[in-house]
């Protein structure tokens, strides 16, 4: 596992660091998922929760008040009380708590809405935060969103690079913003790699922000963070 936080820049500290997958020589997430097939889904889906947390806890990632980021794959779960018991029993055995630990899935995956609603109700109420990740680049969309409000919604990467430059990806972005506000759901803008990006963002008032610019993803260690003072935050202490 790599970890890479997402920051909240506001405050000038991390909200969470995203447990990411990669393969014993390094590769990518994309290079180990494209093995994952329907017999191996489920085994996989569970080692990366039961890894996730047993090196978060050794990292001790969650004395600053960070939360731990955990990717999972829908279609792996099959019913959600049943599946979610090697989760509960590595933060157990490591002590590490539930509260901290957002799952997030991303609408790439195509998927049932009842099976997916179904999941993260059931998540919810056993005290883990819920969030969509790459919202606006699959299926689930706006008609998920309408169903069940997550307690954090990922922009997609899409809708963020080049904003700086881009009229219409702001005025999307503005807009999409509005409407998680109203939901009381947080934003988070990732693949933030510039600082006219990071700029556009803090002026539309996103404050939970990951990329390159502030972390990369460090395998088995919790990156520092490059706090930046990019020209936007200059000019608003000015």
């Amino acid at each position: 596992m790599a970890f890479q936080p997402i920051v909240d820049v506001e405050n000038q500290q991390v909200f969470a660091y995203e447990a990411l997958v990669r393969g014993q020589g390094g590769q990518g997430a994309a290079d180990i998922l494209s093995h994952i097939s329907a017999d191996n889904r489920y085994s996989f889906d569970q080692l990366c929760r039961k890894t996730a947390i047993e090196l978060a806890a050794t990292l001790n990632l969650s004395a600053g008040g960070a939360n731990l980021s955990i990717n999972f794959l829908p279609n792996a779960v099959y019913e959600p009380r049943a599946c979610i018991r090697v989760t509960l029993a590595a933060a157990l055995q490591t002590g590490f708590p539930l509260n901290r630990i957002i799952f997030e899935f991303t609408e790439g995956e195509e998927i049932d809405t009842r099976h997916i609603l179904n999941i993260l109700r059931c998540y919810r109420s056993m005290g883990f935060k819920t969030a969509i990740d790459d919202f606006g680049a699959g299926y689930a969309g706006l008609g998920l969103l309408s169903k069940f409000q997550p307690d954090i919604v990922k922009l997609d990467m899409d809708l963020v690079r080049g904003i700086d430059t881009d009229r219409a990806k702001r005025t999307i972005v503005r807009h999409t913003l509005a409407m998680l506000r109203e939901f009381n759901i947080e934003p988070v803008c990732e693949g933030i790699e510039t600082v006219g990006e990071y700029d556009a963002l803090r002026d539309l008032g996103v404050s939970l922000l990951q990329g390159y610019l502030l972390a990369k993803p460090a395998i088995a260690a919790l990156p520092s963070v490059s706090w930046v003072n990019p020209t936007f935050e200059m000019a608003r202490s000015a």
